[in-house]
């Protein structure tokens, strides 16, 4: 979203999960004039607290300059914490008054990060009495917490704008020759009246997996406009980590729940660049799904590989 200087912004946040703690998700409307931005997420293993600053977390992190923001929540823990208990918890070094750490200490610190270029006031509201964004920030949690539980990619933004960003359609493959060999990629950019623009190349040692992800950051990195972007991959491994586990990593200092580092690091980081330029949706292609666009990434990838192996 492009904010002028000081653009009013209204944001409706919430989170849950279920049971508690368990799986959970988050979402969040954002409003700025006649724009309206709509974003979810979720975590297979967290509270409700965690999703409710969590959405406020990554609401605030689309606004690119300082604004005045109003923050609708319907949490008193996000409300109060931030305004009335978080200088107490700073000054005792993250402890309550009773010695104990603050809980969530590390989204507490990371909020206090994104508040920083912008004027923001927070106002509770009672949730679920009808107010229609803060419904529609409820129903979005519900929905990426209902995927993330059916395997499916989670939805990370949608926008409506008055003046929408142009419509692309990106359709990413990536092949190896034998475990680690050459390795072959391709995108096949569709704009919105089908006009067709292949990327692709070749590693000279790569797995799929690699060259499935650098096939959707190649393609990504070619776009010359922030578009909406609907990337459509057969690859469960770019999906799942695009639209569930990448946030996370980042938060982690990349690493996974179980602390071990993230495989493809730099590839991973390189993705979480390039989708900042955009607004990036993700689609998984099943096998009776894939269409000439995609088979053809396919055949590409896999003469990309093959030229290098001569």
């Amino acid at each position: 979203m492009t904010l002028t200087e000081r653009t009013v912004v209204q944001i409706y946040t919430d989170g849950g999960c279920d049971p508690n703690p368990g799986p959970g998700g988050w979402g969040a409307v954002l409003i700025a004039g006649l724009r309206t931005r709509e974003i979810s997420g979720a975590d297979p293993d967290t509270t409700n607290n965690r999703m409710e600053i969590t959405a406020a977390i990554s609401a605030l992190r689309l606004l690119n300059q300082p604004c005045e923001v109003t923050v609708f929540t319907d949490s008193q823990y996000l409300r109060k914490g931030i305004t009335e208990w978080i200088d107490g918890w700073r000054a005792n070094g993250w402890k309550k008054a009773n010695g104990r750490p603050v809980e969530n200490a590390d989204l507490w610190r990371e909020l206090l990060s994104v508040l920083e270029p912008h004027r923001v006031r927070w106002e509770w509201i009672r949730g679920h009495r009808g107010n229609p964004l803060n419904e529609r920030a409820d129903q979005l949690a519900g929905e990426a917490r209902r995927r993330l539980l059916a395997g499916k990619p989670v939805a990370t933004m949608t926008t409506r704008e008055s003046a929408t960003l142009p419509e692309v359609a990106l359709y990413a493959h990536g092949c190896a020759l034998g475990n680690r060999g050459p390795g072959g990629y391709a995108a096949i950019i569709v704009d919105a009246e089908g006009h067709e623009q292949p990327v692709c190349g070749a590693w000279p040692v790569a797995s799929s997996n690699v060259m499935e992800l650098w096939a959707a950051v190649a393609g990504l990195q070619a776009l010359k406009q922030v578009s909406h972007v609907t990337v459509y991959s057969a690859n469960k491994y770019l999906l799942d980590g695009a639209s569930r586990w990448l946030a996370q990593w980042e938060r982690r200092g990349w690493r996974t729940s179980d602390g071990q580092p993230v495989r493809n690091q730099e590839i991973w980081a390189e993705l979480s660049h390039v989708l900042g330029d955009h607004d990036v949706s993700w689609v998984y292609l099943a096998d009776a799904d894939r269409n000439s666009h995609h088979r053809r990434a396919a055949t590409l990838a896999r003469q990309e590989a093959e030229r290098l192996r001569g």
